[in-house]
C-alpha cells in the first residue's frame, strides 16, 4: 500500500527548502515503514452491521507498532508521536474529523501519498468550493455537510459569485467521474479527500498545522515556487504571498501609451456594462440557477428570479404574507435610521397589528417580545418574528415549493432546452 515519494522535491523537481520539510521527511519515513507488507501495521476489512469497512486498523495497533519498532518505552510518548502524525493527516479516524490518535479500538485509515504535506502545495479556496459543492450532489448520509462546512460553502459562494457557475460545473463533472468508480474504491477516496480538507480547513477549535511561519518563510532563499492546486490548476505563489511583493523595474509610460491604455480600458468597461445590462434584462434563469434553488431556501431567496418564483408559489397557496414580511424586515435593516421608526410602524400595521390585512402567525413568545420592541423601534425590532417566520417557511413552505409542479416543470424545461441546444451544436459540428 505504500507508494514512493520524492522527499524534499517540489512539483517541478527542484529541492524544496521549506522549514517543515525535515519534519515531513522523518514522519513519512515512519509512515512508509508502517505500511510495509511484512513488518508494518496489519490492514484489514472489518465487518459492520449490513456493511464492510475496508482498509482500516485500530489506534491501539499504531501505539503498539510505534512502541515496538521505534524503541519507545512509554506508551504515552508513542501516543503523542502518533497524534502529531495524525494532525498532519498521514492517517485519520474514519468516524469523526478530529485528527488525534486514541489508544483504543477506533478505526483509522492511511492517507494516500498524493495528499501528503511534502507535496508542498496549499489548496485554493476555489478548490474547497468545488469540493463542498460536489459533496452537496452526493446523496449519502456520510457525505452530508456539517454546520461549519455549510457556512463555509455559503461564504465561498458569496465570494466567488461571478464564477460560481464554473465551480458548479467543475463539481458536477467530478461527481460524475466519482460515480463510475468501484463502490469500495469510492468510499476510500471520499474519506481520504475529506481527511485532506480536515487538515487544511479544520473543524472549528482544531489546530491548523498547515499555517506557514512568516518569519521562517522570509528567511527562505527561494520563496517563489510554483504551487499546484488540488485539481491540477497551476498558480504562482508570488501572487498570494504577503511577504514577497517584488516591484518590477519598468520605465514610466509615455503620453501616447497612457492614452492608448485609457482607450483600451474604456472599451473593456463599455463591453462589461453591455454584458451586465443584458444579464439584468434577462429574467430567464439557466439550468444551473434553477437547480441551485434546490440546495436550500437561502439559494432561492438570494436569487431575484428564485425569490419571485417562490413568492408566486406562496401566492398560489395564500401564504405569501410570510415571505413579504421577511423581505420587508430585510429591507428595514438597510434603511437609514431616520426612516426606521416610520417603517417599523408600517410593517407592524400591515403584518402584526390586530386586524392587520396581511396577518402572519407567530408564537406567543415571539409576538410578546416584538410588541415590546416596537415601543423602541430599531432596525432589528422584528428579529425574533423574522426568525420564527424563516423557520416556518424553511420547514413547511420551501419543501413544498421544491416538490411543486411549478418548480419541477421549470427544471425539466431547462433540461430539455439544454439537450436541444447540445443536439443542435452536435449536428452543426458534424455538418462541418
Amino acid at each position: 500500500m505504500a507508494q514512493g515519494n520524492n522527499y524534499g522535491q517540489s512539483s517541478n523537481g527542484v529541492a524544496d527548502e521549506s522549514p517543515n520539510m525535515l519534519v515531513y521527511r522523518k514522519m513519512e519515513d515512519v509512515i512508509a515503514r508502517m505500511q510495509d507488507e511484512k513488518n508494518g501495521i496489519p490492514i484489514r476489512t472489518v465487518k459492520s452491521f449490513l456493511s464492510k469497512i475496508p482498509s482500516v486498523f485500530s489506534g491501539s495497533d499504531i501505539v503498539q507498532w510505534l512502541t515496538k519498532n521505534l524503541s519507545i518505552e512509554d506508551p504515552v510518548e508513542a501516543l503523542h508521536l502518533g497524534t502529531l502524525m495524525a494532525a498532519y493527516g498521514y492517517f485519520f479516524p474514519i468516524s469523526d474529523h478530529v485528527l488525534t490518535l486514541k489508544d483504543d479500538g477506533t478505526f483509522y485509515r492511511f492517507q494516500t501519498p498524493y495528499f501528503w504535506p511534502s507535496n508542498c502545495w496549499e489548496p485554493e479556496n476555489t478548490d474547497y468550493a468545488v469540493y463542498l459543492c460536489k459533496r452537496t450532489m452526493q446523496n449519502k448520509a456520510r457525505l452530508e455537510l456539517a454546520d461549519y462546512e455549510a457556512e463555509s460553502l455559503a461564504r465561498l459562494q458569496r465570494a466567488f459569485a461571478r464564477k460560481w457557475e464554473f465551480i458548479f460545473m467543475q463539481a458536477e463533472a467530478q461527481a460524475k467521474v466519482d460515480k463510475k468508480r468501484d463502490k469500495i474504491e469510492r468510499k476510500i477516496l471520499d474519506s481520504q479527500e475529506r481527511a485532506f480538507w480536515d487538515v487544511h480547513r479544520p473543524v472549528p477549535g482544531c489546530v491548523n498545522t498547515t499555517e506557514v511561519d512568516i518569519k521562517k518563510s522570509s528567511r527562505m532563499r527561494n520563496p517563489h515556487k510554483t504551487r499546484k492546486s488540488v485539481y491540477g490548476l497551476q498558480n504562482d505563489i508570488r501572487s498570494h504571498s504577503p511577504t514577497h511583493t517584488p516591484v518590477p523595474e519598468t520605465k514610466p509610460p509615455t503620453e501616447d501609451e497612457l492614452r492608448q491604455e485609457i482607450k483600451y480600458w474604456q472599451i473593456q468597461l463599455d463591453r462589461h456594462r453591455l454584458k451586465m445590462s443584458k444579464v439584468a434584462e434577462s429574467k430567464e434563469p439557466s439550468q444551473q440557477r434553477v437547480k441551485r434553488w434546490g440546495f436550500g431556501m437561502d439559494e432561492a431567496l438570494k436569487d431575484p428570479v428564485g425569490r419571485e418564483q417562490f413568492l408566486k408559489f406562496l401566492e398560489s397557496e395564500f401564504s405569501s404574507e410570510n415571505l413579504r414580511f421577511w423581505l420587508a424586515v430585510e429591507d428595514l435593516k438597510k434603511r437609514p435610521m431616520r426612516e426606521v421608526p416610520a417603517r417599523v410602524q408600517e410593517i407592524w400595521q400591515e403584518f402584526l397589528a390586530p386586524g392587520a390585512p396581511s396577518a402572519i402567525n407567530l408564537d406567543s413568545k415571539s409576538y410578546d417580545k416584538t410588541t415590546q420592541n416596537v415601543k423602541e423601534p430599531g432596525r432589528y425590532t422584528f428579529g425574533d418574528a423574522q426568525e420564527h417566520i424563516y423557520k416556518l417557511m424553511k420547514s413547511d413552505s420551501y419543501p413544498r415549493f421544491i416538490r411543486s409542479s411549478a418548480y419541477q416543470e421549470l427544471l425539466q424545461a431547462k433540461k430539455k432546452g439544454k439537450s436541444l441546444t447540445s443536439k443542435r451544436l452536435t449536428s452543426l459540428v458534424q455538418s462541418y
